[in-house]
């Protein structure tokens, strides 16, 4: 299944700066694998926020809320969800 997720980061503004940095190596680490396993397909920058748009392709929603919620980050984001169908439109 295919699911759209936004993320916004929003950090605690009193995280020391050693803190993030060591939140934010882990959480590269632990997307990069998802990634080169082929469950985090797509993973595209807002221009201007501290935000993604990330396209999943996992079994179920319950295989999608564990690999979001083991996000190091996961403490500082709000996500929004969208399951994603095949439109009768697509070429592909």
């Amino acid at each position: 299944m295919l699911y759209l997720v936004r993320m916004d980061v929003n950090l605690p503004l009193d995280m020391s700066q050693e803190r993030a940095d060591a939140v934010k190596s882990q959480e590269r680490k632990y997307s990069q694998q998802l990634q080169r396993d082929g469950r985090w397909v797509h993973l595209w920058r807002v221009v201007g926020e501290y935000s993604n748009y990330s396209v999943f392709d996992v079994s179920d929603n319950d295989e999608l809320h564990e690999l979001l919620s083991g996000l190091p980050l996961f403490p500082y984001m709000d996500m929004k969800v969208t399951p994603l169908a095949k439109h009768p439109s697509a070429v592909d």
